[in-house]
């Protein structure tokens, strides 16, 4: 498709665009579950690979294996958040906004028809134009995005303490149940292992009475050489070894919120609901530390609105910084003692969601006084007062959805009204430094986590890294020969160019991770016939490098995991389930919930 002639940028200068034509029609309305918190219009279900019934129809990253071991979907599905395929697939448009240059088009299979999972990128070059206050970024579908800046301050009450929650003496996880392919024992698991084939080191399963509906899994988090996932009334403590608990944690109600990850000593806030009926909401915290299993201080967010009697928190964890947020009202608190650190920010604008880690970020929501117009912006915080330490702002109707990278920072943006989708890059004193330019390609960043109401997750995709110089993100599955397989494409942040492409190995599908030593680390997932593997890209390119073949005789096991999570820690790559639902308790009893693998 050509560039509508009208909607070059103004050569050398600045200025607020007119509002270009609406885009070509593409797929569906995106669905609920992005962007400042509102409540979800009535239509229909997202689009992708549903999971199961529910209103939220988040694609996993990968098609679901046939086997008898996976656990069953239940009737709540993913959250944008950690780690299921974000839908988005928002067609094959141009780019407005190339200086009149031809669309590029990379090497690669085309993109999947709306409704497949991926999301694409636009077919022409892209480019930012930074000035001191204000930059015009052009995105795909014909949208003008206007970047500025601003300021504000904080807040400061106190905290209370409870030792409600005690840790119960250690016991042994189910170690096999012979519902594993007739596998009765561990050892059995690496009867079939190869020369070269890493160790099944322990397969866990549920052993938690479950409600009805089942119970999302959070985590898992890491501190020393223990593993930690929390689940309805309790977190859990294991020897990242054997798989033998260490410690376990009871709650008096069901876990609903957590970070992604937790502070550098090993301390962890959850969000609990505030009772056990159905009409409980998800505003409590408590403190955990993951060493001892040993609960801290609890308190209760205060409701500041009356939305927040609907609306489910989020939580973000930078330094010794705890935010929890809702619908435009946020609270701060210091994970040490529980202080309260800051609350709402001055002004109009506030904050909707935050990604934590070594900056705290805040996606932020402006009210316009017209429920058909949003306006949202960027800002860094200040994680000890809430001062913001600058401002990028967007165009009306573009939110925020994720956050890929905090350092460097690396945003998801999106405007479902024109079905748009960007990947914008940030220097780190908040102007626009690049804009991802993925030409014909459909990438499938993978977003999925717990349920929430009315909330947003920023944190936690796989399917995406970053490093200083470069953005790494893998695209979507290309189903046109006999296997599903991909590629791993880096581009320069300094420009958003594609730098590279790697292909996955022959009939794999490689989603990279992290950063691991300065190398992209990625997952080759399991087939029919072959283990799942970890290896490593290095910055230049070039072919995986293994670091860990998993069992091709475990294969089936390995791939049946409910929209699965990935870890790797301390040489030992870790496969949860995010979610334990079932038809019976036999059933839910015999659910693979962990599975790790190493040497």
């Amino acid at each position: 498709m050509t560039q509508p002639p009208s909607q070059q940028p103004p050569q050398g200068g600045f200025g607020a665009p007119e509002d270009p034509p609406e885009p070509p029609q593409g797929p569906p309305p995106a669905q609920p579950g992005y962007g400042p918190p509102q409540p979800p219009p009535a239509g229909p279900p997202g689009y992708g690979y549903p999971q199961g019934p529910g209103p939220y129809q988040q694609p996993g990253p990968y098609q679901q294996q046939p086997g008898p071991y996976g656990a069953q979907p239940g009737p709540y599905q993913q959250q944008p958040g950690p780690y299921g395929a974000q839908p988005g697939p928002y067609g094959q448009l141009p780019n407005p906004y190339g200086g009149g240059q031809p669309p590029q088009h990379y090497p690669g299979p085309p993109g999947p028809p709306p409704g497949s999972g991926g999301r694409s990128f636009f077919r022409s070059t892209a480019g930012v134009v930074v000035a001191a206050a204000v930059a015009l970024l052009v995105v795909g579908g014909g949208s003008w995005m206007l970047l500025g800046g601003g300021d504000d301050s904080g807040a400061q009450p106190a905290p209370s303490r409870s030792d409600d929650a005690k840790p119960s003496g250690s016991s042994e996880v189910d170690q096999g149940d012979g519902s594993g392919g007739g596998r009765e024992s561990q050892d059995d698991l690496n009867a079939g292992r190869k020369d070269g084939e890493s160790k099944v080191l322990w397969l866990a399963t549920n052993d938690v009475d479950l409600p009805r509906n089942g119970a999302d899994v959070y985590g898992p988090w890491f501190a020393g050489d223990t593993v930690v996932k929390a689940m309805y009334k309790q977190v859990v403590g294991y020897s990242a070894a054997d798989g033998k608990k260490r410690w376990t944690l009871p709650l008096p109600a069901e876990v609903c919120a957590a970070p992604v990850a937790p502070t550098a000593d090993g301390k962890l806030v959850i969000g609990i609901k505030n009772g056990t009926t159905d009409k409980s909401v998800c505003n409590q915290l408590q403190l955990v530390d993951l060493t001892t299993g040993k609960g801290g201080w609890k308190k209760e967010v205060a409701e500041q609105g009356a939305f927040d009697m609907m609306t489910d928190i989020t939580l973000a964890i930078s330094g010794d910084t705890v935010t929890a947020a809702r619908t435009g009202n946020s609270n701060a608190y210091r994970v040490s003692d529980g202080k309260e650190l800051f609350g709402r920010q001055p002004g109009q604008c506030q904050p909707y969601a935050f990604a934590g880690g070594p900056r705290l970020i805040a996606a932020e929501s402006c009210p316009t006084g017209d429920l058909d117009v949003s306006q949202n912006q960027v800002q860094e915080l200040d994680p000890v007062t809430g001062k913001p330490k600058w401002t990028y702002k967007l165009a009306k109707n573009w939110v925020v959805d994720k956050v890929y990278s905090v350092e460097p920072l690396v945003i998801s943006v999106k405007n479902d009204e024109k079905k748009s989708w960007s990947v914008v890059a940030l220097n780190a004193n908040g102007t626009p430094r690049s804009q991802i330019q993925g030409g014909a390609d459909t990438f499938q960043p993978s977003c999925g986590g717990s349920f929430v109401v009315f909330g947003q997750n920023l944190e936690g995709c796989v399917g995406v890294a970053a490093d200083a110089d470069s953005f790494y993100m893998s695209t979507a599955p290309d189903g046109s020969g006999i296997a599903r397989t991909n590629e791993l494409v880096a581009f320069d942040l300094a420009t958003g160019k594609p730098k590279w492409r790697t292909k996955a190995p022959a009939g794999r599908m490689m989603t990279p991770l992290r950063m691991e030593g300065g190398n992209v680390l990625v997952y080759l997932e399991a087939t029919y016939d072959k283990g799942g593997a970890v290896a490593t890209v290095a910055p230049a390119g070039g072919a995986p490098r293994m670091l860990q073949q998993h069992p091709a005789s475990t294969a089936e096991i390995e791939s049946s995991f409910y929209s699965p999570k990935y870890a790797y820690a301390g040489g030992r790559f870790y496969v949860t389930g995010s979610r334990v639902s079932a038809g019976n308790d036999a059933e839910e009893r015999a659910t693979k919930t962990m599975m790790a693998f190493g040497e």
